[in-house]
């Protein structure tokens, strides 16, 4: 079994759009800071890393499948010039209503990739920016760690809360580190 780190996309690899909050152009991909860094030291680590989002985008009729499979394309190429990315994508396309499995803070797309690709869900994080990210991670075993302002570290039920992408990194690879020792 091999461990993972599960990176929910908007607001911790790009800057959540603010037009309609729907990324649905490669005119509005922002990269954050550090991004491409943080993912490197994960993946030099040991862990696979697997993007795990929600796009009702999809469902609304903004964007296809195709189209966001080609605009997740793009944003790999620019983001890691061309070395290898993410391990794989998974994402729900679906509407909030009726509920679906593989909606965050449902755990079906973590799951899924767990069985994929051998994932010990134990030994594996979950990285996002909300609520329903944290939710998902914990139902599905994995440990996990909020992005967010000083202010998220007093209510959040992440196991862990970090400013950026690089800090969750650091978290992750420290406790990792502690684990194997």
């Amino acid at each position: 079994m091999v461990r993972a780190v599960f990176l929910d996309r908007d607001g911790v690899i790009n800057e959540k759009v603010t037009e309609d909050g729907y990324l649905t152009r490669w005119a509005q991909v922002k990269f954050m800071p550090g991004a491409a860094e943080a993912v490197q030291r994960m993946r030099d680590a040991g862990f696979l890393l697997i993007l795990v989002t929600n796009q009702r985008a999809v469902a609304k009729g903004l964007i296809s499948e195709v189209g966001l499979e080609f605009l997740h394309l793009r944003m790999w190429q620019a983001l890691f010039r061309g070395d290898r990315g993410f391990d794989a994508v998974y994402y729900c396309p679906h509407e909030t209503d009726p509920p679906c499995a593989c909606r965050k803070p449902e755990p079906g797309m973590l799951l899924t990739a767990a069985q994929h690709c051998g994932i010990d869900l134990e030994a594996s994080w979950m990285v996002g920016d909300s609520e329903s990210d944290m939710q998902a991670g914990r139902s599905a075993g994995c440990r996990t760690v909020r992005i967010g302002s000083p202010a998220v570290r007093s209510s959040s039920v992440a196991d862990e809360v970090a400013g950026s992408l690089l800090e969750a990194a650091s978290m992750i690879l420290a406790t990792a580190a502690v684990l194997v020792s």
